[in-house]
């Protein structure tokens, strides 16, 4: 793919980074590609071997994607992670994995390997990858190889190229170590053949005049399967932080990205802060504005074909409701157009004003931010996988765009709804039943690495057991309805999903995070992170207001407004008592790095907390 992409896309930009003067400076199809036959070239001749594993400890920058493109040219796969990486990491993933040259991003990254050199035995070769950082003793640095591999080639040496023609499907392309929400990190195999299901199938038109932000981390799956596909087609991508998204949406004017609920969460409480602190006037339209986009594009949803379906309803039923959306679409044209026009078209502009959409994924997208931004006129396809299945194995298109769900089936995968009580098959064929999520395609993985016990736990027949619980739409589009290893039971012997339940609290304003406990207890119990900014009356700090009887009340309050019978939720799914903690849930901490809380992690911490909202 990369050399076939070299020579129909030669002189198109690839990928854009920013120089000095904080300018997107791109380089091109053909450009890389050399670049990577050079790097892999001088890989070569520092002995990496074919099918060999290459650490890459390092964030979303050009010298990534050139690390990975030397990396599969010469037909070696690489082992992914950031530059937050810990100790732990350092010395379970590299010397799990095998690897004897390991890439760091910069001097403190290397620092950091050098200090755990004696828990890493197969480590040979430590190379920076830092074009301004300059190495001692024995390092190497990526410019170097790079230059020495560009020699070689020039004396006519050609074992890269031949290299490429050796890879098989089968091959890894990458050891991806997961963020172990539940125990140890797992080293998933992915092949190409994973990788190029996902290109092939890629059910949302991209092509090489559309421009790409990447702000999620690129040793992550979904970042990466993106980055390829947009590779494959053409598109530019830009790498961008969140110091500079705002500047860089300004700049590049993206016309698609992907992302995660995080940052539309923080982008939506942004809107809502800038709206506040404005005049009323601005305060009113606004409102207004929304008011009359949600009912008119509600209606257009449901006019479209395009509302969610859970139940099967009946033509009655359907008609029903037509006969009022028909009514309501026609009395907010109009007004919607004109604020549209007015207001929403400069709430747009924030983004760059050219986002056709954005796929989200990592976690669950909040349905009031899922219809927000939707509603506000960007699009939000938001897709489901896990880094065992490379990751996709459902999305949204714009075509079929149930917000609510994940969308359709991923071509060429297949899904099944399993009861977690008799392992029943529940789907295919009934619709509107939960079922465990299983998948069976050729984006599963080919197991964990070193570990058949595992992957005996989660595959079997070539199955993959997501541990997703899920429901089969009658729209034939997939929805999320919570984990089958985060369900609480009670003691009545209800099965309580508390995503859900958490998804409806972190709508508050008081509320900034939290975990819903109650495992073999008789009711729902909660550890909340308050929100210091909307209780500082309270306290200065998250220690004072976890001491604030007021602010638990408050909290408390909120708690019980949000999820009672009026808002849905059935009486064993009420919270009946919360704490609030002293600390944020933090990412290397409490939160896995795709900001998934861990529960266990949690649970353990705040042991005595939950003990105490069951004293009595």
């Amino acid at each position: 793919m990369y050399k076939d992409v070299a020579e129909k896309f030669a002189n198109k930009p690839a990928f854009g980074t920013r120089n000095a003067q904080k300018e997107f400076e791109t380089v091109t199809f053909g450009e890389l590609y050399e670049m990577g036959l050079n790097l892999g070239t001088g890989l070569i001749d520092l002995g990496v071997e074919a099918r060999e594993h290459v650490g890459l400890l390092a964030d979303n920058r050009l010298e990534w994607i050139l690390v990975d493109y030397a990396t599969l040219i010469i037909g070696a796969a690489d082992v992914p992670r950031g530059t937050d990486v810990t100790d732990g990491d350092i010395q379970n993933i590299l010397s799990h994995s095998d690897a004897r040259v390991v890439f760091v991003e910069n001097k403190d990254v290397l620092e950091r390997v050098e200090k755990n050199r004696s828990h890493l035995p197969n480590v040979k070769h430590l190379v920076m990858m830092d074009k301004d950082t300059q190495v001692s003793g024995d390092a190497l640095h990526l410019y170097d190889l790079m230059e020495k591999g560009k020699k070689l080639r020039a004396e006519g040496d050609r074992r890269a190229e031949e290299r490429i023609a050796g890879v098989q499907p089968d091959d890894l392309f990458t050891l991806i170590y997961t963020s172990g929400t539940t125990g140890a990190p797992k080293g998933v195999m992915l092949t190409h053949a994973n990788m190029i299901s996902q290109v092939r199938n890629l059910p949302i038109d991209l092509n090489d005049t559309d421009r790409a932000l990447s702000i999620l981390p690129v040793w992550h799956i979904f970042e990466r399967v993106f980055e390829m596909v947009c590779i494959s087609v053409g598109t530019c991508t830009y790498y961008t932080n969140i110091r500079n998204i705002r500047d860089d949406m300004a700049s590049v004017r993206p016309t698609f990205m992907a992302s995660a609920p995080r940052l539309w969460e923080s982008v939506y409480q942004g809107i809502l802060k800038k709206v506040e602190a404005g005049p009323g006037v601005n305060r009113a339209l606004f409102k207004a504005a929304y008011f009359c986009a949600k009912h008119f594009k509600g209606a257009l949803r449901f006019l479209g074909g395009k509302e969610l379906d859970l139940t099967g309803r009946n033509i009655v039923v359907s008609l029903a409701l037509a006969l009022v959306n028909i009514p309501r679409a026609l009395c907010f044209l109009v007004p919607y157009a004109l604020l549209n026009a007015v207001v929403l078209k400069k709430i747009r502009a924030a983004t760059g004003g050219a986002l056709r959409g954005t796929i989200s994924g990592g976690g669950a997208l909040p349905i009031h931010i899922d219809l927000f931004f939707n509603n506000i006129g960007i699009p939000v396809l938001e897709g489901y996988g896990l880094t065992e299945t490379c990751p996709v194995l459902a999305v949204r298109t714009f075509k079929n765009l149930f917000i609510g769900s994940v969308g359709p089936i991923w071509p060429e995968t297949e899904i099944r709804l399993v009861d977690i009580n008799d392992n029943k098959i529940l789907y295919p064929p009934a619709y509107g039943m939960k079922g465990e999520i299983h998948a069976r395609g050729p984006q599963v993985m080919k197991g964990y690495y070193k570990n058949e016990e595992a992957t005996a736990k989660v595959m079997k027949d070539g199955w993959f057991n997501t541990g997703d619980l899920g429901i089969m739409t009658f729209n034939n589009t997939l929805k999320l309805v919570g984990r089958s290893k985060e369900t609480i039971v009670l003691q009545s012997g209800e099965n309580v999903e508390p995503v859900p339940i958490e998804n409806k609290l972190v709508q508050s304003e008081l509320i900034d995070q939290i975990m819903v406990v109650g495992q073999d207890q008789k009711t729902l119990g909660a550890l909340i992170v308050p929100s210091l900014e909307k209780l500082t009356a309270h306290g200065k700090t998250l220690e004072e207001l976890a001491q604030s009887q007021e602010a638990a009340k408050l909290v408390k309050e909120e708690v019980k407004n949000l999820v009672n019978a009026q808002t849905g939720f059935k009486a064993y799914e009420r919270v009946t008592d919360i704490r609030l903690l002293p600390k944020a849930f933090e990412p290397g901490d409490e939160l896995s790095g795709k900001l998934s809380v861990k529960r266990h992690v949690v649970a353990e911490r705040y042991q005595g907390l939950i003990a105490d909202i069951y004293k009595d």
